[in-house]
């Protein structure tokens, strides 16, 4: 696992998680930039999905088993686009948490992948 994907992605999330809890705050829904955001956190979170895949290809593997690991990289990738899929159906500030909800646990999967790999 690249270190810095791995701070890049749960940095991002944070973020996403504040940008959205705001919004909540002040009694607004997501809105286009907010899914601006939500695509950029996704990326990175593919990127590090095939990051993992790559490492595990070439013989490395994950201190805890590779089938948890990479249970985890898919549920990273997942997180935001289930939450804002979640927050179209859900037109009030409650998108926005359920946003902002996805962003915390996808910073967690984070936290938690980290240690599966190792380090």
């Amino acid at each position: 696992m690249l270190v810095a994907l791995t701070i890049a992605v749960s940095v991002t999330a944070l973020a996403l998680a504040a940008w959205c809890g705001f919004a909540a705050y002040r009694d607004q829904p997501t809105k286009d930039w907010h899914f601006i955001g939500m695509a950029v956190v996704s990326v990175l979170a593919l990127a590090q999905l095939v990051v993992g895949i790559v490492q595990l290809a070439r013989g490395q593997e994950a201190d805890q088993g590779t089938v948890i690991f990479v249970s985890y990289l898919v549920g990273a990738v997942l997180a935001i686009p289930a939450a804002g899929f979640l927050s179209l159906t859900e037109r009030t500030r409650w998108g926005s948490v359920t946003v902002s909800a996805g962003a915390v646990v996808l910073a967690v999967l984070e936290v938690r992948l980290y240690d599966i790999w190792g380090h």
